[in-house]
């Protein structure tokens, strides 16, 4: 049973003797006859805990001297525990070395003004970043093509194979279905006309400036700049690109290089495919739902199409290839070192992917026009 006898006061000192058996499963005893000695007598100065006749005792016992220490340090009274138990006392003296908290703090929302503030700071450091990366690939690129830099041609054709046949898949399908819906768009409109044929030049048009590049840079974004965002960000997490540095290799090199280099050859020839599968999905859709024959359809495609359309499709290819290696590889470094901050990094190497793809399009747009191609 909790149980504690005081005697005293002798003096100015009030003896505390704490007897019998502490367990925690029972309720802790109340202070009040010590309070009630201390009003009584206001000349007491020091309280002395006795244990000699404790048997068994847990964490109840520590708990009920810690209530007896705090109420002597609110009447400023010393605390003895020198007759305690050996283990009793090693015990409070590390309950008591921990530093106690003086006051609850308030946490207050920030201000408006301290929001936009951190927000501002943090766009302006990834702004800093990615300008800092950006100048490291174009090193990197110099570095190239003075033959200094330190990459391995066995990591390019991996990663070429991996970010161009592998891709094909997908690209077959995307580019099908995308000639496929601009065929049958164009032909509910076309056929009220009585202009049939010139759904061709639609599909063509459409394909070769357009569509074979946004989507197959889409695709890439979601499909291989996520890729590499991730496996840098791995790297980053097991301090991989750290050892990289240590032993004098640059991770610009080793890593980011080789896969800026594979998209921007592999774009541009995934384009070229993409043009020719939607154009065959168009081919499909007009000479099965349209009154044109496939000899018309194919001669009207051929006229409708230039070598400035295609080579302005696989200018596009080209750009948005870097677009996509360097969005993916500059969230894989940037990246954090949990698996957190490596799923984080994958998505934003996604969405800033499609949202540089989408703007720089639009800008080859206005340009285009303003040169009149």
């Amino acid at each position: 049973m909790n149980a504690f006898v005081i005697t005293g006061p002798v003096g100015e000192t009030l003896t505390v003797n704490v007897n019998g058996d502490w367990a925690l499963r029972q309720d802790l005893p109340s202070l009040d006859p010590i309070k009630g000695a201390i009003f009584r007598s206001p000349d007491i100065r020091r309280i002395n805990l006795v244990g000699s006749d404790i048997r068994t005792w847990d964490t109840a016992l520590l708990a009920f001297i810690m209530l007896i220490h705090s109420l002597c340090r609110e009447h400023d009274t010393q605390f003895d525990t020198s007759e305690l138990p050996v283990g009793v006392r090693t015990l409070l003296d590390l309950a008591l070395a921990a530093p106690g908290r003086t006051g609850a703090t308030t946490k207050t929302a920030p201000s408006f003004v301290s929001r936009l503030g951190s927000v501002i700071i943090g766009d302006v450091r990834v702004l800093k970043g990615s300008v800092t990366f950006l100048g490291d690939s174009i090193i990197a690129f110099a570095r190239l093509l003075r033959g200094r830099a330190r990459c391995r041609a066995t990591d390019l054709f991996l990663i070429i194979q991996e970010c161009g046949a592998q891709a094909l898949p997908i690209v077959s399908v995307i580019s099908l279905l995308v000639g496929m819906i601009f065929a049958f768009v164009g032909a509910v409109q076309l056929r009220q006309f009585g202009a049939d044929i010139y759904d061709a030049n639609l599909v063509a048009v459409a394909m070769a400036r357009e569509m074979a590049a946004v989507m197959t840079g889409i695709v890439l974004a979601g499909r291989t700049g996520a890729a590499f965002a991730a496996q840098i960000g791995a790297m980053q997490g097991n301090e991989e690109i750290d050892a990289l540095s240590t032993l004098g290799i640059s991770p610009m090199e080793f890593l980011v290089l080789p896969r800026m280099l594979a998209l921007i050859l592999m774009t541009p020839l995934l384009c070229v495919y993409s043009n020719a599968v939607g154009i065959f999905g168009g081919f499909l859709v007009g000479v099965n739902t349209l009154n044109v024959t496939p000899m018309s359809y194919l001669l009207q495609t051929q006229q409708a199409v230039t070598l400035g359309d295609f080579s302005i499709g696989i200018v596009k290819g080209s750009v948005f290839g870097a677009l996509i290696a360097v969005t993916g590889c500059f969230c894989g470094i940037a990246s954090g070192r949990s698996a957190a901050a490596v799923g984080a990094a994958t998505t934003s190497a996604v969405v800033f992917g499609i949202l540089a793809i989408i703007v720089t399009d639009a800008i080859f747009a206005v340009l285009l026009d303003i040169i009149g191609l």
